[in-house]
């Protein structure tokens, strides 16, 4: 008797549990979906669009390919904390007197400090895959738990941190994703290129005054539909509204100083492209010219989290100890989501996803790996 009770409470407990796993919310469903490559041939492809990306990208912005870490120790500051609030996995190891260790949610900081130890000259960076777990991520589409990208970082002079230099960098990178597009284009006849030769520039301030009753993301969509590929300036400082048009941490991307005649703030932004798989506006990056010790010192106190200066990385940039730099992530999976024209992130990355959500994808020709 004992037994049977037990499986039944394991039987509702699993029930529970799946009915937990089971809720999700954002799931775009593209009308008559079907893949335009199989499993097999999408896994070339894979391979041959980061092969041919990282060569572009790697000549293009001079920069050296290096090892990146998994995880990094806790209270240092290095790793991202992202907005602020997602809380990376952490665990304690046992041969090193439990020291506390975190698996990283990207490499922001951690790659300035690589400048600093290879004494890179202005005009030369680094690159790596930057593999992370993001358990606080929501789920759908674009979204996932583990994030691949391509983090790239590279040393400036002090006369480059400005708007100019930025949309400099921006447009080569943009070249290398035209160029990339128009390789797997000649690789998959059935794969047209869509995107536009060149980018359009926007900042978050002029997104509000254009659509003043929209959210920003709302805002991305028109301005992204409208012009193919756009990269939206000035991510993390307040607008007229009050609000940011979307979070920012602040301690990497300089976000409130001002970059213009028009006393725009910010020298970041996210490069968006137009997806009509989806009908959606695509964040394929997101970077920007670093802060300097002033900047830093500035949005730590916007933040209201000024105790991070005694932290490592913040103590080496605040006592002149790390170089200027400009940086970013490239999204790997959501690069080659869009070149392939897939549906879901979870097409070209392995990944955890919610047992509805596979079923639902299955069902619609959306073959999960």
């Amino acid at each position: 008797m004992k037994t049977q009770m037990k499986t039944i409470q394991s039987t509702i407990e699993e029930k529970q549990e799946l009915e937990k796993i089971d809720k999700f919310s954002g799931l775009l469903i593209p009308q008559k979906y079907k893949p335009l490559l199989d499993l097999p041939k999408t896994e070339l492809a894979i391979l041959k669009i980061k092969d041919f990306f990282q060569t572009n990208l790697s000549f293009e912005l001079n920069l050296t390919r290096v090892s990146a870490p998994l995880i990094v120790k806790s209270g240092t500051g290095i790793n991202d904390q992202l907005n602020g609030i997602e809380k990376p996995v952490s665990f304690q190891i046992k041969a090193m007197n439990e020291m506390k260790v975190e698996i990283v949610q990207s490499l922001a900081k951690w790659k300035r400090m690589r400048l600093a130890d290879y004494q890179f000259k202005a005009g030369h960076g680094i690159y790596t895959d930057m593999n992370a777990i993001r358990p606080d991520e929501e789920l759908d589409n674009i979204h996932s738990l583990y994030v691949d990208q391509w983090d790239w970082e590279r040393v400036i002079l002090v006369g480059s941190r400005n708007l100019k230099f930025l949309k400099s960098i921006v447009e080569t990178i943009y070249s290398t994703i035209v160029r990339t597009e128009k390789y797997v284009s000649f690789l998959y006849s059935q794969i047209k290129p869509i995107l536009p030769d060149k980018i359009h520039f926007v900042h978050t301030e002029e997104l509000e005054k254009l659509y003043p009753k929209l959210t920003p993301k709302e805002r991305e969509y028109q301005i992204t539909k409208k012009y193919g590929a756009v990269f939206v300036i000035g991510i993390g400082s307040d607008l007229k509204n009050g609000c940011p048009h979307d979070g920012r941490s602040p301690d990497y991307d300089d976000w409130s100083s001002i970059n213009n005649e028009k006393g725009y703030k910010g020298l970041n932004g996210d490069i968006l492209v137009y997806y009509p798989v989806l009908d959606i506006a695509l964040e394929l990056s997101s970077m920007g010219i670093r802060v300097d010790p002033n900047s830093l010192k500035a949005q730590l106190e916007i933040r209201g989290c000024t105790e991070r200066k005694d932290l490592l990385f913040h103590k080496k940039l605040l006592n002149g100890k790390l170089p200027l730099s400009i940086g970013g992530g490239i999204g790997q999976s959501r690069l080659c989501m869009f070149f392939l024209r897939k549906a879901h992130i979870g097409e070209i990355q392995t990944s955890i996803w919610p047992i509805k959500m596979r079923e639902q994808c299955k069902k619609l020709n959306i073959f999960l790996l």
